[in-house]
């Protein structure tokens, strides 16, 4: 078994009206809630969509305002456990279509 995260940049949502959102809570809560009874789940959840709100430190510990450098941010992110790359590409399938827009899938080392 191996940990995978599954995420997305918040600027990869795109723009859309507010009642565009409305069904995919629902539908991004209803994957999570089968990932929890498949037993994969390890963490789920969306971020501050402001990024003025988020916080960075540097490598002399010093705290202050988020470090962006490519002007792309996480917007959300889920980490699952199984057995297979094959198993984490269908979950991140099924949170990118629950969600409305890409995810990316990666393996964590170790």
């Amino acid at each position: 078994m191996a940990n995978y995260i599954i995420y997305f940049n918040q600027q990869w949502v795109g723009d859309h009206p507010a009642e565009w959102y409305v069904p995919r809570g629902l539908l991004s809560r209803a994957v999570l809630e089968e990932m929890k009874e498949a037993g994969v789940l390890v963490f789920g959840g969306g971020l501050e969509e402001e990024i003025e709100l988020a916080f960075g430190a540097d490598d002399a510990g010093n705290v202050g305002d988020p470090i962006t450098t490519t002007g792309e941010f996480l917007g959300g992110l889920t980490i699952i456990n199984v057995a297979t790359d094959d198993e984490a590409k269908l979950w991140g399938a099924k949170v990118g279509q629950a969600c409305g827009w890409p995810q990316e899938i990666r393996k964590f080392k170790g």
